[in-house]
């Protein structure tokens, strides 16, 4: 009988891989070590222009971990109200805050202490006063109904296990025109193969749990989205699964009829 990984083993797995980032980043920055060299997610930062970067305490670019750039994409306006679903060093809120400026506010959820620390650090840095970092799960946000203009997420949601939960919880809080704008990692052609979805080392480094792109519209118009859209911003092989975890797949991964991407996708509650 084949393994299945249940929802608390998953997110127990993506819990330990954040901490763990979280950490190193904290000690890269003690250290005054760079890049690669320290265990800086380098692929991660080429999705922010420069100016972005510039705009950001270096630890938190450093704990940067997505698969785009949703502030770049999402039109943001002064006196809005802004939504990080993932948050974990704190780049997209920081970035959200300056565009939506003081009179609007940006929130970032995380579930892992160690990238909370880090993002309330990262807010002090950057003198950022129009930010809050809340504590909880992206299935059941701590936020009342529609209070919320815009929700964002950078390759947060694929590692859900519940991704129906998230949704309908990211529908509750947006109010009437709010907009659903994230960076989210998802599946062209056919489902992954269930040899990929049972491994907890690809789930928590955002492949195994990526849905096809046809089914993740189809969960935004069940939670009650319309205008959904999704544009692909890059294309993954093999090669692109980083170093450490490729011990973890199996050579007969057979990813022949599946293309794995990153995509920013779009909706709006009416």
């Amino acid at each position: 009988m084949a393994y299945e990984a249940t929802g608390e083993q998953i997110r127990e797995a993506v819990r330990e891989r954040y901490a763990t980032a979280a950490k190193r980043t904290q000690t890269a920055m003690k250290s005054g070590c760079c890049d690669s060299g320290c265990g800086c997610d380098v692929e991660a930062r080429s999705f922010y222009e420069s100016v972005q970067i510039g705009d950001v305490p270096a630890a938190a670019a450093r704990a940067s971990l997505g698969c785009g750039n949703p502030t770049l994409l999402a039109e943001l306006a002064p006196g809005e109200t802004v939504l990080d679903l993932g948050s974990g060093g704190g780049i997209d809120v920081l970035l959200s805050a300056k565009r939506v400026g003081p009179t609007g506010k940006a929130y970032g959820l995380d579930m892992t202490d160690e990238m909370l620390d880090l993002a309330r650090r990262n807010a002090a840095e950057a003198g950022a006063t129009n930010v809050e970092f809340l504590k909880g799960q992206i299935e059941s946000l701590p936020l009342p109904d529609e209070s919320v203009d815009v929700i964002i997420s950078n390759c947060v949601i694929n590692l859900s296990a519940d991704k129906d939960a998230v949704l309908r919880e990211a529908f509750r809080v947006l109010r009437p025109g709010g907009r659903f704008a994230v960076a989210d990692i998802v599946v062209q052609g056919e489902p992954l193969p269930p040899a990929v979805q049972r491994l907890m080392a690809l789930w928590a480094g955002c492949i195994a749990g990526a849905i096809t792109e046809d089914e993740y519209c189809d969960k935004l118009v069940n939670a009650g989205f319309t205008d959904v859209d999704l544009t692909v911003l890059k294309t993954y092989g093999v090669a692109d699964i980083p170093a450490n975890l490729r011990c973890c797949v199996p050579p007969d991964l057979g990813l022949k009829d599946s293309t794995v991407v990153s995509a920013f996708v779009k909706a709006r509650k009416a």
